[in-house]
């Protein structure tokens, strides 16, 4: 996975630090697939579950975090690997963020569920923007195991077909302020 060092113990930091992001993505992808169970199955018991994982995410986030920052004030990491453990950095923020948007969905799905309107929900489209997202995700974990940078690039144009259907299930006046804010920025 990552190109081998003069120190061994060097090149096994950097392996247990790639190893812990991609176990929090696993956790986090576990999270999405449950909030989509939830909502596929209106399940308030499953989105309880969601919530009670956000922790350990949280905790991981903190960890790798340290370990990232712990190597690179010991190691003094050349260009590339400097590169590498910031980039981490990004995206264990990012899964983070990730996580908590899943939980925000999960509150949101068992606060309808409670309060027994579980008909207002756009539930296809839920489902196929969750499921797109989903996909990114397992793709983005994928192309960091692999350190494959075209299917990162890959991922990017994935997550511009989450952005058109987002878009397409916007109500008419929605997609006009988009495009406009679009056209602006």
């Amino acid at each position: 996975m990552v190109e081998k060092h003069i120190s061994s113990q060097f090149d096994a930091e950097l392996n247990r630090i790639s190893t812990q992001v991609l176990e929090m993505g696993g956790v986090v992808e576990s999270q999405l697939q449950q909030v989509l169970y939830a909502l596929s199955h209106l399940s308030a018991e499953t989105c309880t579950q969601v919530l009670e994982i956000e922790d350990k995410v949280n905790r991981m986030e903190v960890q790798i975090d340290h370990d990232v920052t712990s190597t690179m004030s010991r190691r003094q990491p050349t260009a590339r690997d400097l590169r590498l453990l910031v980039g981490t950095a990004r995206i264990i923020i990012n899964l983070e963020r990730a996580g908590d948007e899943v939980c925000t969905i999960a509150k949101m799905l068992k606060s309808t569920l409670d309060n027994g309107m579980p008909r207002a929900l756009p539930t296809t489209e839920l489902r196929v923007a969750g499921s797109l997202a989903s996909d990114l995700l397992h793709r983005s974990l994928d192309s960091f195991a692999r350190m494959d940078v075209k299917a990162a690039l890959g991922v990017i144009k994935g997550d511009e077909a989450i952005d058109v259907e987002q878009l397409r299930n916007l109500p008419p006046r929605g997609r006009h302020v988009v495009l406009v804010e679009a056209k602006q920025g």
